[in-house]
């Protein structure tokens, strides 16, 4: 069967949904729970019922857009939340992409027997309590206390934003109830790297999706005076983390290749231009795609961090915030992708993904599988962030076709 998608009805969509949540420094700003994030989730409403699906939407704020049949579902999405000032791509494509797919499904009344769902998650970026809010709280993965004692990136705890939505402690504990039973999770995403741009090609199939550890750290010293203390007598907290910093980037290039470590935000106390740095909060965030490695970064990295607070003489906190489990892409879906990719003329490769996705969640319950896009010079998480609507188009019609095949199957 020759169905593809209405390109230009996905990038209409896209483009609309992008302007939900400009924010002055030009990108979008989109948080789960925001206003901006409130008033895209009525138009995704809006899109899926004008689509002819039926629209549910659980306790954690998860939206989806079902085709009924019989058995288990073959679902695909992403998200629609964004990083601040971030773009308009990340994971709105996943989800629009599934849309446009189950809308010309519906329109060509193509025959299959299994149900077809739409997803978008809540909070896939973390801005509330850690990653995947969304999909944890479907997969029944979120214990309550985590949503009782969670605090958000914006410093408020997550009850005290819940006030202002439909949902509660109790709703989103309760998500995992209304689940169905799956079949298979699809989800197109661009690849937020360089790698396919770089070697032409406009399709990526993923093998592996990268687990991840994200603390939240300090070193404690003393705060004195910058004109008065000599250098050697210091406790600057601020210098034992740029030599933590140093010393691990330095331990995982050469330990640990292919592997990453970063240290992406900073905050110094008191955190004035003539006082010594007293202490030092910093997120430290390390990833692999074995779980093997990823235990050795943390002995490891926790180890550095502890000897470098000795040498300096300065104290060192730390506390797990979040962690996701490496997870391998299910064969048959790899090899399906690869197989209606070759069907339509579109070359492809495989590709492992650093960044964590939905699909990885769950691919706990049933099979999952992604396909990334290019993005322009592998930016994402930037209002620069771009695609090539040709490279999209093609995406969307290698999810389509899978989908089809899926629930015909």
């Amino acid at each position: 069967m020759d169905i593809r998608v209405e390109t230009e009805r996905l990038r209409k969509d896209i483009e609309e949904l992008g302007r939900i949540g400009r924010d002055p420094a030009g990108g979008i700003s989109r948080p789960s729970f925001s206003p901006a994030d409130l008033e895209a989730r009525a138009w995704l409403q809006k899109k899926i019922e004008e689509a002819g699906l039926f629209y549910r939407q659980d306790g954690a704020g998860n939206q989806f857009g079902r085709i009924e049949g019989t058995g288990k579902t073959v679902m695909a999405g992403s998200h629609i939340d964004t990083v601040l000032n971030g773009g308009m791509f990340d994971g709105a494509a996943g989800v629009l992409a599934a849309l446009e797919c189950l809308r010309r499904i519906r329109e060509d009344n193509v025959s299959v027997q299994k149900p077809l769902e739409v997803a978008s998650f809540t909070d896939e970026e973390g801005n509330l309590v850690g990653d995947f809010l969304g999909s944890r709280a479907f997969m029944g993965l979120l214990s309550r206390p985590e949503i009782e004692q969670g605090r958000t990136q914006f410093g408020l705890p997550l009850t005290e934003i819940l006030k202002g939505t439909a949902f509660s402690v109790e709703t989103i504990a309760g998500a995992r109830r209304s689940r169905p039973d799956l079949e298979a999770y699809l989800e197109l995403h661009i690849e937020q790297g360089p790698v396919l741009e770089d070697e032409g090609v406009p399709i990526g199939v993923v093998e592996r999706i990268a687990g991840k550890h994200y603390r939240q750290c300090a070193y404690i010293g003393q705060a004195s005076h910058a004109g008065t203390t000599p250098l050697e007598l210091r406790h600057d907290a601020f210098l034992g983390l740029s030599d933590f910093a140093l010393k691990a980037t330095q331990h995982v290039a050469t330990r640990h290749y292919g592997s990453m470590v970063t240290v992406g935000r900073v905050i110094l106390h008191p955190g004035v231009f003539s006082i010594v740095p007293a202490r030092a909060d910093f997120t430290l965030d390390f990833r692999s795609t074995d779980a093997a490695t990823l235990a050795d970064l943390e002995a490891e990295l926790l180890a550095i961090a502890k000897d470098t607070a000795s040498t300096r003489g300065l104290g060192f906190a730390s506390r797990i915030v979040d962690r996701t489990a490496p997870v391998a892409a299910a064969p048959r879906l790899v090899g399906m992708l690869e197989e209606e990719s070759r069907s339509l003329g579109y070359p492809s490769m495989r590709l492992t993904s650093g960044a964590g996705h939905d699909a990885q969640i769950i691919a706990a319950e049933c099979d999952a599988g992604m396909i990334f896009i290019p993005c322009a010079d592998g930016i994402s998480h930037s209002p620069d962030e771009r695609v090539s609507w040709d490279d999209l188009e093609k995406g969307a019609n290698v999810l389509l076709r899978t989908l089809i095949r899926l629930a015909q199957a």
